[in-house]
């Protein structure tokens, strides 16, 4: 694993907080290939603070969340925690995410202190090694002409600099016009070791887990999605459950499917494994699918 590189610098810096007031922080944005906060990095920075504010020996085992209002980029977010429960095994906290003086995302999230108990887990799906798949500089400047716009490879490249993400069969942007079974997997890591701070590691999950989450929707349609232009649409809630400690600078792998899609939304739930198969985290959102009005 390589050292750090800068994007993923950046990324880290992006999730490092301004404490502004006990309970009180403050982060910036970075460009996104829509023009609006991305929704993992707001989630993500809302998992931070709500981290903050939780003794060190309980980790994040769940979080509920609701995008309210596109984000602007351009300004700062000031993430509001309310200490809910400090209880003998679990501690809730809530985040309320706030630009221009109105909420944007709402946060539950949950935390409990390590303790032992039944295990059974679904087994890890069938996938390729990862190191045999195409990154993402190989796979898009191949297929420009997939794209209305040109510009769109450089932002989907730039929002994939810090992260290495890997398609296992082609993205829904590679096939728009023909329909698929609703199912998508990608592995990703960081582009570079991490500290061994789990919070770290889980909010850094909850930053991709917002990336690809909705392909599966779009392929069910035959849809190339937004950088396509065939769809529009954003996510509106997003809820996760992490089960065992996982690294995110190592190999996960993230199974996707969609069960449903009904009356302008769709439904995506996933799965992510470790290399070795151990069921890391469960992923659930439903994200607002639209085709363009004409």
């Amino acid at each position: 694993m390589s050292e750090l590189n800068e994007p993923l610098e950046a990324l880290l810096d992006l999730l490092d907080l301004e404490r502004i007031e006990q309970d009180i922080f403050r982060g910036v944005s970075r460009t996104a290939v829509v023009p609006r906060v991305f929704g993992g990095q707001v989630a993500a920075q809302a998992l931070v603070a709500a981290g903050r504010t939780v003794p060190e020996d309980r980790g994040a085992h769940s979080l509920h969340a609701y995008f309210l209002r596109p984000g602007d980029p351009g300004a700062p977010i000031v993430y509001q925690v309310d200490r809910i429960r400090d209880g003998r095994s679990f501690t809730t906290r809530r985040v309320v995410a706030i630009q221009h003086g109105q909420p944007i995302f709402h946060l539950s999230a949950s935390f409990q202190a390590a303790e032992e108990g039944l295990e059974h887990q679904e087994p890890m799906p069938q996938a390729p090694d990862p190191e045999t798949l195409p990154e993402a500089a190989e796979l898009l400047p191949a297929h420009a002409d997939k794209f209305p716009d040109p510009s769109v490879i450089d932002r989907l490249l730039e929002a994939r600099a810090a992260v290495d993400l890997r398609y296992v069969e082609d993205p829904p942007f590679l096939t728009a016009g023909t329909a698929r079974e609703p199912r998508s997997q990608v592995w990703f890591r960081t582009r570079g070791k991490l500290a061994d701070d789990p919070l770290l590691h889980v909010c850094l999950a909850t930053y991709v887990s917002d990336m690809t989450l909705l392909d599966s929707v779009l392929l069910a349609h035959g849809r190339g999605g937004w950088a396509v232009g065939d769809v529009v649409g954003a996510s509106l809630d997003h809820a996760m459950w992490f089960h065992r400690p996982f690294r995110a600078d190592e190999w996960l792998l993230y199974d996707q499917q969609s069960p449903s899609a009904s009356g302008g939304r769709g439904l995506a739930s996933a799965r992510i494994y470790t290399q070795d198969g151990r069921l890391a985290v469960s992923v659930i959102q439903e994200g607002l699918v639209r085709t363009p009005r004409t």
